[in-house]
């Protein structure tokens, strides 16, 4: 009689404890940081997803930008080298190469320093686990970038303010190994239809707004990316040519990337690479991208 009840007992113990298993959730993950120099955040279990092949191309091969380029790469730079460095929103026109600039000077710099530079992406749906993220990040040992792409908030959106909390870093202050870089099409990260409208209901309009876009005012670097030119656009277009040995003749080249632009609804570094994507393959020929 005992040894059964002892069965029963034991089986309702390991029934609780399973239970109570599923509800703590996945434990956290051990991060290795010697498995890629790119991640990607995983707040469900507090883990750095690593990205043995990040998606990017060569430095030298974006072109058009090379003023934001320059100034992007020597922040980068010193903040590798640990001298003083400042957060980054690259904000501006779509298609321009915000995010693929971002990952290339990553790339060019801890190539060019050896230093243990990584980079970790967080999706804009994740901003409200950063914390988590720098405390996992503050012990590392490394330096890292934390990279958000096609930052923007949305009326109600109160995500903003964790954003504005990492990038200040609260009591303790941002960490010295960790940098913030962001892109965005909007330079407040805010609608405009959504900062009129906080003006017009609020019992302060100019309070309501500074609130609104102080997010930005975080970042020491604004740098812009513009609409490009045609002589812009042809620039890329032949850089990526020359770069893949794509072997058409230069008028037959540009009269193509010309009408596939007109076809697009525009310029931009993304419709170049497009261009190039559908010309390498008609032509049958390999794009490796680094």
């Amino acid at each position: 009689m005992n040894d059964e009840l002892n069965t029963l007992l034991l089986a309702e113990v390991r029934r609780l404890a399973d239970a109570l298993e599923r509800l703590a959730g996945p434990p956290p993950a051990v991060n290795d940081w010697n498995a890629a120099d790119c991640f990607v955040w995983v707040p469900a279990n507090l883990r750095l997803q690593p990205v043995p092949r990040p998606n990017r191309v060569a430095l030298k091969l974006i072109r058009g930008v090379e003023h934001v380029r320059d100034i992007l790469h020597e922040n980068t730079l010193r903040f590798a080298e640990g001298f003083a460095a400042n957060n980054v929103l690259l904000w501006g026109a779509r298609g321009m190469g915000k995010s693929s600039l971002v990952k290339a000077v990553h790339e060019d710099v801890r190539a060019a320093t050896g230093v243990s530079l990584k980079l970790v992406e967080v999706h804009r749906e994740d901003i409200a686990s950063l914390p988590e993220l720098l405390d996992i990040l503050k012990a590392s040992g490394h330096r890292v970038i934390v990279f958000c792409d096609d930052l923007s908030f949305d009326h109600d959106d109160t995500a903003y303010k964790s954003l504005k909390a990492a990038l200040d870093g609260g009591i303790e202050g941002r960490p010295d190994n960790v940098l913030f870089y962001a892109t965005s099409n909007r330079r407040h990260l805010l609608p405009r239809n959504m900062i009129e409208n906080e003006q017009s209901t609020a019992i302060n309009p100019s309070e309501a707004v500074e609130e609104k876009v102080s997010l930005s005012d975080r970042f020491g670097l604004w740098l812009g990316f513009h609409k490009c030119s045609q002589d812009d656009y042809l620039t890329m277009i032949d850089g990526y040519a020359d770069h893949f040995e794509l072997g058409l003749d230069r008028e037959t080249l540009h009269a193509q990337a010309l009408e596939w632009a007109t076809t697009r609804g525009g310029r931009s570094g993304r419709v170049a690479w497009q261009y190039i994507q559908d010309l390498a393959g008609r032509l049958r020929k390999p794009l490796q991208k680094e």
